[in-house]
């Protein structure tokens, strides 16, 4: 949808172009209610800030719509098709070290390791992965925060470009 239809558009399309990209009601309000945007960058600004912090149950229900990452996001979801275009190919080795480190996450913070994936390679992904796992509980939901975020921000401003 193009960001003059999206200005224009009744609430329930609105909310069908801004949901895909982060699941979270109250941040889908604020992108919404927020129309007029005067630009992508604008609606991209939006997004990585407006609802700030995220709670931690809203976390929660957002990372059940990502995969793990290194996996094939299974589906025919909106989110899955995004979640497929964002995560780069990964050899065996990566793969590997991958589902080990996902593992791992998970026993430390009991969610799937989050990480915006579009523009980074399997070894930047495994290095921040590796990074994280030092963080605290409280310091890792913020990140995670973030990350969603960026994601987020990333899939709007896409689904406003086509």
């Amino acid at each position: 949808m193009l960001l003059e239809n999206f200005n224009t558009a009744p609430r329930e399309a609105a909310v069908a172009v801004v949901k895909p990209a982060l699941d979270i009601a109250r941040w889908i309000d604020a992108i919404v209610d927020g129309r007029p945007y005067r630009s992508v960058d604008e609606v991209a600004a939006a997004a990585a800030t407006v609802a700030a912090p995220l709670s931690e149950g809203e976390i929660d229900g957002a990372l059940a719509h990502h995969p793990r990452i290194g996996e094939r996001p299974q589906g025919e979801s909106a989110e899955a098709a995004l979640s497929r275009k964002e995560q780069p190919g990964v050899d065996a080795d990566a793969a590997a070290a991958l589902a080990a480190g996902n593992k791992t996450y998970e026993e430390r913070f009991d969610r799937v390791y989050l990480v915006r994936a579009a523009g980074r390679s399997a070894e930047e992904i495994l290095a921040l992965l590796q990074q994280r796992l030092g963080n605290t509980p409280e310091q890792e939901l913020a990140v995670v925060d973030q990350q969603l975020r960026e994601i987020a921000a990333l899939r709007l401003a896409g689904a406003l470009e086509s």
